[in-house]
């Protein structure tokens, strides 16, 4: 195997630019190889891992696959979230000092420096600022604690790719393929003959004493004959600068999504380098991949490809929802799924669908609550049974978690000599299990040197435990330890410790390039039958500064990974290329029932949100407003906003401070009015006892979060920053000694632009396919229940009422009103004033403004064009015949066809009982057609009869 020093070009003399890239760099610590260099850094190394009496002793990582004589001997650890917190910065030393300019870069890193210049060197800082916006704009997040109420996390990317140079790779490529090969075999044989238990070559314990091994699946032949479509390998580069294997995630790695986002971040920072360097593109084993998938399944080319997700709190949601867009595949909870007849279905508006494919992203045991975990809300109820019939593809099958085991993995070098005939190509870090006398009394004198690992990780019931670095106990604690893996030695698995290369990181001008510690995650993804193709690049983890650690949980960033070719680039792309139409067949965008509910309360809340920042805005300002304000008018507001929960029951009403207000001489007044008005604006926020503002605009963003895929970077930009910056306004606001009023207005105005843009989004950057038709019915159906309840709640109080000595004159269709104030408010509630100012000035007669607000069949806020695009949502998305409503249609009262004379028609007390009448009509309508959409479309309470119900 080739030494780096033979993997890349002679070095060239230093230039002025490669001088000043070592003016800004830090060595690697002692005993790491330097990614930035090429080479091992000048220091005395770690010492070697300790031996057991059958192994030979040896220096190269490359060599250590064959050193094993015994079963005893183990040669690598799988669980890669318990591995990358304990290789991170690798040797506890100091910092080295600066590089002396004379000290050439590496062959491919004096390439991408040449390519970025003396300009682009100056740059550096702006271009981090760049990439740090990028992430926040395009929504990126991985939530360590997901949970309803916890901030989001921003993703973590380096500016600096990690470069992979031809010969490098080829090392990597050939072996993870081997190795992927390796594991189908030992999955077929362990859920088939057991031929490998037989004959002594894996301990039961390790596979049938495994919490992760299904009973349910053995002697299941997985349609395709393939159980595995997928492998995730996480590498680490030794000291002397060879590629090891740490660990396999086979149930449901992560990464595939990060990394292609990654890829467009760096690529558009480096633009020039990235074309010229060779870089392999990602898009051709993408392709290959899902084609692979499809052509394993019953359906073949026309599968339909599902990826199941436990949902948005999951701290990697993002990525299944970007991964989903990119491969256009269905985004899919378990909740979506069903099993019929042994098939498993999606749950669709317009029924059933069959899904042929579903790639997982949860751990098997949550797959099925009636075979495996019973607790389980995240799995389909009956998948195995549907597995184990043939009619489905799951990827991978359920049961690989017993490959995850870092002790199992000491047992491949064997298995592959068994199974392939061939000698393991790329090594594993040494690795013992503890549940062998020969191993336990070779290396339990060396714990120092060793990191401890659950044999079964993640298994309460088996004891799993953090990892834990030997070199970072004290004394006591290494007793400790010891105590606890001789009582139970087939719980613990000890790994070699072997520092990580290092690569070079930038931060700030301040820093410089400094080195982290780094560990690569590539990916092997099936391409045929027979055959694998492992992705050009992969997911690199980067150590946080002065960590022994390389996790994302703990502080730790993420880097592209830029894989150069000798060969062409393949610059194909996931589009399907056709040279005819003639077979083209429109297939319309699938919306599960779950992504209908949800983009029906999306629009409903956010409808919500506009409806009660108006209603408050108009509040405030007519407590500060230099006019009186009438009595009905402060009734009218009071009760709205009580209501409406954006004040607590029991909060006493603001007094008129008019001429007529008993009270208004008295310091009662002002109190009542403060008490109103301060009471107001702290529960803005709230969401003890209220239904306030904020409350509203989380359930906006708690809605969107499970329609990620559906929506614009732009519009999931918009909401966020909406719920963000207005929760900061209130906090400040409330921070004041004395609540300001303005400050609460600017809040809501800068709240109401952004719910404007959100509008926007949803009505102009949105497909109107079933899913949109139900978001704008939501909208609807908000706003006809809102505004027809506030209006009727207007003539209540007494908004309508005549002057007293006018109720003698009988019926009057056009008498004047002299509330004027209230005659404003609501035309501001119903956001018409502009609208009702051009056509009728400065009148204050009923009957224009019952035209306006109820029977204008232009005016988007009245109640008449509010009803019309109800009904025609419903009657689309039902599909019945232009002209042909559907029973929900027939729900909605027709408002534009009522007599207006009739609407402002008093009877001998001067009250409006159509008028009122109609409005209640309206409210009522709302509300059944809300619940008979919800039994319609989204519980589906005529399907009883699918597994488990």
């Amino acid at each position: 195997m080739e030494t780096p020093q033979t993997q890349t070009a002679k070095p060239s003399p230093p230039t002025a630019l490669a001088d000043v890239v070592s003016a800004l760099s830090h060595h690697a610590d002692q005993g790491h190889f330097d990614e930035l260099l090429g080479t091992s850094s000048q220091s005395v190394q770690e010492p070697a891992p300790p031996v057991s009496q059958t192994q030979t002793p040896t220096s190269s990582l490359a060599h250590a696959a064959g050193q094993f004589q015994s079963q005893s001997q183990s040669q690598s650890q799988s669980q890669s979230q318990s591995l990358s917190p304990l290789l991170g910065r690798g040797i506890s030393t100091p910092a080295a000092t600066l590089p002396q300019p004379s000290q050439a870069l590496a062959a491919p890193w004096r390439t991408f420096f040449d390519h970025l210049g003396q300009v682009g060197l100056d740059d550096l800082d702006r271009r981090t600022q760049t990439l740090a916006r990028q992430v926040r704009d395009n929504g990126i997040t991985y939530n360590v604690y997901a949970n309803q109420g916890g901030p989001q996390r921003p993703w973590a990317v380096d500016l600096f790719p990690l470069i992979l140079t031809p010969q490098s790779w080829q090392q990597i490529d050939t072996g993870v393929q081997q190795r992927a090969r390796l594991l189908e075999r030992v999955m077929a044989d362990v859920y088939g003959p057991q031929q490998l238990i037989r004959q002594a070559m894996i301990p039961p314990a390790l596979v049938q004493g495994h919490p992760g091994y299904l009973r349910a699946m053995h002697g299941i032949q997985p349609v395709g004959g393939t159980h595995l479509h997928i492998a995730a390998f996480d590498l680490a580069r030794g000291p002397d600068g060879q590629w090891a294997v740490v660990s396999q995630r086979t149930q449901a790695p992560s990464g595939l999504g990060y990394l292609l986002e990654n890829r467009l971040l760096i690529s558009r920072q480096f633009p020039q380098a990235f074309e010229t360097m060779n870089v392999q593109r990602l898009a051709a084993t993408y392709r290959v991949w899902i084609e692979s998938l499809k052509q394993h399944s019953p359906a073949g080319a026309q599968a339909h490809v599902a990826l199941l997700t436990p949902g948005p709190y999951n701290e990697t949601y993002f990525e299944h929802a970007y991964l989903a867009r990119y491969l256009g595949l269905t985004l899919v909870e378990g909740s979506d799924l069903t099993v019929r007849d042994e098939r498993l279905y999606l749950r669709t508006l317009r029924g059933l669908e069959p899904v042929h494919v579903l790639l997982k992203r949860l751990d098997d045991e949550f797959l099925d609550p009636l075979e495996l975990r019973a607790d389980s809300t995240l799995g389909i109820p009956g998948l195995l049974q549907a597995v184990r019939a043939g009619h489905v593809v799951v990827a991978n099958t359920p049961g690989s978690a017993f490959l995850e085991s870092p002790a199992l993995m000491g047992f491949l070098p064997a298995l592959s000599q068994t199974l392939l005939g061939e000698t393991l190509q790329l090594p594993a870090l040494d690795t013992w299990w503890c549940g062998e006398r020969a191993a336990l009394s070779s290396v339990l004198p060396q714990l120092d040197q060793m990191v401890i690992k659950p044999t079964y990780p993640g298994s309460e019931s088996h004891g799993s435990f953090d990892a834990t670095l030997g070199r970072s106990l004290t004394e006591s604690q290494r007793d400790e330890w010891v105590g606890r893996i001789t009582r139970q030695p087939d719980r613990h698995t000890l790994q070699a410790y072997v520092p990580l290369s290092q690569m070079p990181t930038w931060k700030n001008a301040q820093e410089g390039i400094v080195a982290r510690s780094v560990m690569l995650r590539v990916f092997a993804l099936r391409s045929g039958p027979d055959s694998w193709r492992v992705l050009p690049g992969g997911l690199a983890r980067i150590a946080a500064p002065h960590a022994e650690i390389a996790s994302m949980q703990r502080g730790g960033s993420s880097a592209d990974v830029w894989v150069q070719t000798d060969a062409d680039v393949d610059r194909s792309t996931l589009l399907v290329k056709s040279t005819s139409s003639v077979n083209f067949t429109h297939r319309p965008r699938v919306v599960t029932s779950r992504a209908a509910e949800n983009l029906y309360w999306l629009g409903r809340y956010t409808e919500r949100s506009e409806n009660m920042v108006r209603l408050v805005r108009l509040c405030l300002e007519a407590l500060n407003g230099e006019d009186p304000t009438s009595r009905s008018l402060w009734s009218w507001l009071h009760l709205l906003t009580q209501r409406q929960g954006l004040i607590p029951v029991g909060v006493p009403s603001a007094p008129t401070g008019t001429a007529d207000d008993a009270s208004a001489s008295t310091p009662n007044m002002a109190t009542r009015r403060r008490v109103f008005e301060r009471t107001l604006i702290a529960c803005l926020d709230q969401d003890e006892h209220t239904t306030s503002v904020g409350y509203n605009l989380r359930a906006v963003h708690q809605a969107a979060s499970s329609l990620r895929e559906r929506l614009s970077p732009e519009h999931w930009n918009a909401i966020v920053h909406c719920v963000e910056q207005f929760s900061a306004d209130c906090k400040h606001t409330l921070s004041r000694p004395e609540f300001s009023a303005i400050q609460a207005l600017q809040a809501l105005e800068a709240a109401s632009a952004t719910l404007a843009a959100i509008t926007g989004a949803q009505t102009d950057r949105m497909t109107r396919d079933d899913g949109w038709q139900l978001l704008s019915i939501g909208r609807h159906v908000e706003r006809l229940g809102f505004l027809a309840a506030a209006l009727d709640l207007a003539v209540e109080v007494g908004a309508f009422d005549l002057p007293k000595e006018d109720t003698a004159t009988g019926p009057l269709l056009s008498t004047t009103l002299d509330n004027s104030s209230h005659f404003t408010a609501l035309l501001a509630l119903f956001d018409s004033t502009i609208t009702f100012q051009s056509q009728y000035q400065q009148s204050r007669e009923l009957a224009p403004l019952v035209e306006l607000l109820m029977q204008d069949n232009d005016n988007p806020r009245s109640l008449a064009w509010v009803t019309r695009s109800l009904r025609a949502r419903l009657s689309k998305l039902a599909g019945t015949p232009m002209g042909q409503p559907d029973a929900l249609a027939r729900l909605v009262p027709d408002v534009q066809h009522t007599e207006l004379d009739a609407l402002c028609e008093r009877d001998a007390q001067g009250e409006l009982p159509q008028l009122r009448a109609c409005l209640l009509g309206c409210v009522q309508a709302a509300w059944q057609v809300s619940d008979a959409i919800s039994g319609q479309y989204f519980s589906h309470t005529q399907d009883s009869d699918s597994v488990g119900a």
